[in-house]
């Protein structure tokens, strides 16, 4: 078997996950001529085109799909015989990182760790997408990097970290009214609603045991997020159960104010998940780092 370059395979992870040579270049800080040289390499190393130019982006040959699990591992085993904590260093990374996360998380968290980045990794820039039905199947091709949110879905091959534990109040206009510092259960009937159906929100659990409890709720609107939900509190008379570290931040910009629900509501874990092929990646095991660093017990 001829010679087989290193940087050749870490190419063809990075394409192989991205499905773009541009994007794999970048993320391993080289010039994408260069990553070019290293894919063309490689299809001449192995007799195969390994990867087809499609409207989705690089796809896998069936031959590149065969051989990746074995390059995979050889990949990881490589990078933990060296010694993978040490090989990312953020203050001089140049590197892009894709996050999964519901619009509450880029008001609430965001901020937070864009602050952290100017000064610890001024070279790392981020990229958010919502959190969808499709985010598992991103996350395991490699289309991004993390999932910060409330995720049950995602079961086999995936990992998770609890960050914090959120619970839910309810929103309603400062000068609701007929609503004062109490809300009750009659007066959570009676009032109009806001709803916010989004995933990765654990607002299924709202849905579950109002069914549960066989409350009435009067839905008017269904928004499908969170960021005009506090103007239209505010400037109606509806009502809306929101989680609370979104609802801390809500009563700072608009005239809303916070009520406890007049019901128990379970508590839910929002945590980052990631899969199994990305595990051993030492960016993504430092990007992980950094959101337990900044986040946990928030």
């Amino acid at each position: 078997m001829s010679k087989l370059d290193l940087e050749w395979l870490a190419v063809f992870d990075e394409v192989y996950k991205t499905g773009n040579v541009s994007k794999a270049a970048e993320r391993l800080g080289m010039a994408q001529a260069a990553a070019s040289t290293a894919l063309n390499k490689l299809r001449a190393h192995f007799d195969d085109r390994l990867f087809t130019r499609t409207a989705q982006g690089m796809q896998p040959t069936p031959h590149a799909e065969r051989i990746y699990p074995n390059l995979r591992e050889a990949l990881a085993q490589l990078a933990q015989a060296q010694g993978n904590r040490s090989s990312f260093d953020p203050a001089q990374a140049q590197r892009r990182f894709r996050i999964c996360m519901t619009d509450i998380s880029e008001v609430v968290l965001l901020p937070g760790l864009l602050d952290h980045l100017r000064h610890a990794a001024p070279g790392v820039h981020i990229e958010t997408e919502i959190i969808s039905t499709i985010s598992g199947r991103r996350l395991q091709d490699g289309e991004v990097d993390l999932a910060v949110g409330f995720m049950p879905q995602l079961d086999a091959g995936f990992y998770q970290q609890t960050l914090f534990m959120q619970n839910f109040v309810c929103l309603a206009a400062r000068n609701h009214p007929r609503i004062g510092a109490r809300l009750t259960r009659k007066r959570f009937e009676a009032e109009a609603h806001a709803v916010v159906s989004t995933s990765g929100t654990g607002h299924a659990i709202v849905d579950t045991t109002i069914a549960r409890l066989g409350l009435k709720r009067n839905v008017v609107v269904r928004l499908s997020s969170f960021l005009s939900v506090a103007r239209i509190v505010a400037h109606t008379e509806l009502i809306v159960v929101v989680p609370r570290i979104l609802g801390k931040v809500l009563v700072t910009q608009e005239p809303v104010k916070l009520l406890e629900p007049p019901f128990s509501l379970a508590d839910y874990a929002v945590k980052q998940h990631w899969h199994e092929r990305f595990h051993a990646d030492p960016g993504n095991a430092w990007l992980r780092r950094t959101l337990a660093q900044l986040f946990s017990g928030s």
